[in-house]
């Protein structure tokens, strides 16, 4: 997290002030203005929390608030602590800090013994801009609370950002959910995240999601979720990376390209490579129609990069897939509400079938790939190279990126497309 002080902007001090206010210190607007109101709120934090009151947000006082951040406390079993009595300071059960502590014995606390408490709030937020920081902050909290959700990463970025991974269930049926292949469509992010959160919970406490036991979905799949392919790339649409060298490449980028807004209309990687144009399935092809269109060189969006697999982002999540071996894979992007299921002649026999459960499920369109000029997407990759049902899902309508408002509409027509698609193959 970078220092954040009176005048800063952006989704980083959305989270500050949501942060703040889930630490008590609100009410306060997430607006992500650095304004008097948060810088108030921020010194009153800093005060109780012994912190030097100076309103600024550096490492010490992101520190101080990770616990807000992540959604759970990390401390030292102390003399007389109990676990009733933990969970009662933060606002949490002792339900919820025996899920997060395998093995804990609550009736034999070791003083100086590691214990997570969950804190008493959704782990992942709605509402707010999301940027890789917030997508590492969730993928930590969730990993935290429910240790059997596996948190790891499948690479990284340009950048050096994490390509996070959660992987739940222990079945035979794989299935690969990934979101943000394109920057502008970063409202994907929270929807896998927030899947992953109420999967969990819903297994812990022996419940159901969209009407379907959460723990036959994790009994008979395994999941493998990667929220945030393009992390660099929503850090710039977003206007969490709004300086210093990436973002000035990305500018002179765009400046040559201005059909493109900026950095509404940036959809490639933080190198301006479009990482849905990167996998070798049709890509030659690809590169002829986007050079006919004048994108023959980094560029906001459609450029295709100088060889299959060279942005590292693609790679990685190629190597991925090759690694997990999914039986059935789901690429979310926006916007359009449709389903495209196959991609030339490759889409084995049950793939229009399932799709058109998806689309029931959902309200969204089943639509064909048209045969050109659409290749060198993820979901082309797959169908040609495992031969195995593949989707792409354009969630909700509109100019991306789609507004943070429009978030828990998407999510609730999206969940049993998301629950059910652990069982269909």
């Amino acid at each position: 997290m970078r220092t954040l002080r009176f005048g800063s902007i952006g989704p980083a001090v959305e989270l500050l002030q949501l942060a703040l206010v889930r630490a008590g210190f609100g009410p306060l607007l997430t607006d992500g203005v650095f304004g008097p109101a948060t810088r108030g709120a921020l010194a009153r934090f800093q005060s109780v929390n012994g912190l030097r009151v100076d309103a600024v947000a550096g490492p010490a006082t992101h520190k101080a608030l990770l616990p807000w951040y992540t959604g759970y406390v990390s401390l030292r079993v102390r003399p007389g602590d109990t676990v009733w009595a933990l969970a009662r300071r933060y606002g949490s059960s002792t339900e919820a800090v025996l899920l997060a502590n395998p093995g804990l014995q609550p009736e034999n606390l070791q003083i100086g013994a590691a214990l997570i408490v969950p804190l008493p709030f959704p782990v992942v937020p709605e509402g707010i801009r999301f940027s890789s920081a917030l997508t590492g902050f969730c993928v930590q909290g969730l990993g935290a609370r429910y240790p059997f959700l596996l948190a790891g990463s499948a690479g990284k970025s340009v950048l050096g950002r994490p390509l996070w991974t959660l992987r739940l269930g222990k079945g035979e049926n794989r299935v690969l959910y990934q979101a943000e292949h394109h920057a502008n469509e970063w409202l994907t992010t929270p929807l896998l995240l927030r899947f992953a959160e109420e999967l969990a919970a819903a297994a812990a406490a022996g419940g159901e999601i969209s009407g379907i036991s959460a723990g036959e979905i994790l009994d008979y799949a395994t999941l493998c979720l990667v929220p945030a392919v393009n992390p660099d790339g929503m850090d710039l649409v977003t206007g969490e990376l709004s300086s210093g060298e990436a973002y000035k490449s990305a500018r002179a980028i765009a400046e040559r390209y201005p059909r493109f807004p900026f950095p509404a209309g940036w959809k490639a990687n933080i190198r301006g490579v479009d990482l849905n144009l990167q996998y070798p399935a049709g890509w030659e092809e690809a590169r002829q129609f986007k050079y006919s269109q004048g994108i023959s060189s980094p560029a906001p969006a459609d450029f295709v990069g100088e060889a299959p697999l060279t942005a590292p982002e693609a790679r990685a999540m190629a190597e991925l897939t090759e690694r997990f071996d999914p039986a059935l894979t789901l690429s979310f992007h926006s916007q359009g509400e449709v389903i495209f299921w196959n991609w030339r002649d490759y889409a084995p026999e049950n793939a229009r079938g399932i799709g058109t459960l998806f689309a029931e499920l959902s309200g969204y369109r089943l639509l064909a790939e048209p045969s050109a000029p659409s290749s060198a997407g993820y979901k082309d990759w797959f169908l040609q190279e495992f031969r195995r049902p593949g989707y792409t899902v354009e969630l909700g309508r509109g100019v991306n990126p789609l507004p943070v408002s429009d978030f828990p509409a998407i999510y609730a027509r999206m969940l049993p497309l998301l629950a059910i698609a652990a069982l269909v193959t």
